[in-house]
């Protein structure tokens, strides 16, 4: 099985927050493939900053992560265009960044690890997910 890790639930591994253990899990296992979207990469570096890292620290905090994952999936026309088909079928407001890393785990068919409140709203029909809130 393949899981793509959205920022929020990189964030609550990085912080020991809940949902911590599952993440950590999918890392020890040895069968799950675990990604990240490109714009993961980009929203973990910004809240890193705001928690108050130095550019440094933030480098190797996501040069920690990059390890410990098996790739990281681009944001392509393929799945900008696909993002839209997510934003029209979900109910709820969903942030276009959101729609964009659901789009990247469901082009891998990958399972979208969250826990992120907006993203329940996503039909589980076009992205499978895993809440680290329930």
């Amino acid at each position: 099985m393949t899981y793509l890790l959205d920022t929020s639930a990189v964030l609550a591994h990085l912080r020991n927050e809940p949902g911590a253990e599952r993440v950590q899990d999918l890392f020890d296992r040895e069968k799950p493939s675990v990604l990240l979207c490109s714009i993961s990469l980009a929203e973990l570096a910004r809240r890193l900053r705001d928690l108050g890292a130095t550019p440094e620290e933030t480098r190797e905090k996501i040069d920690g992560y990059r390890q410990l994952i098996d790739g990281v999936v681009p944001v392509d026309e393929s799945v900008a265009c696909d993002s839209d088909q997510i934003l029209i079928a979900t109910p709820e407001r969903l942030p276009l960044v959101d729609a964009l890393i659901a789009s990247a785990a469901r082009s891998r068919e990958a399972v979208l690890v969250h826990r992120d409140a907006h993203m329940r709203a996503i039909p589980v029909a076009m992205v499978a997910q895993l809440d680290l809130e329930s």
